[in-house]
């Protein structure tokens, strides 16, 4: 399994929005994620400077990709 680094919530949004998900809204510092094929919410956090590994991979999870799969969005 490839390992996962860090990134911050503005890099992640950028890999979800390359994957297929667009900016719903934002409430304060909460940004969502919404994917129109299937109907998936993300929430991603803008008050960390970098996303936790676990966190990360909890969110990678819900979006319905592998690590694999995460790491091919550039």
């Amino acid at each position: 399994m490839p390992q996962i680094s860090s990134y911050k919530p503005r890099e992640l949004i950028k890999k979800f929005e390359k994957a297929g998900y667009t900016v719903e809204r934002q409430k304060g510092s909460h940004i969502i994620l919404y994917k129109l094929d299937d109907g998936k919410r993300l929430t991603i956090l803008l008050h960390v400077r970098e996303m936790p590994k676990g966190t990360l991979l909890s969110i990678i999870k819900q979006a319905g990709l592998t690590r694999e799969e995460f790491l091919k969005f550039k």
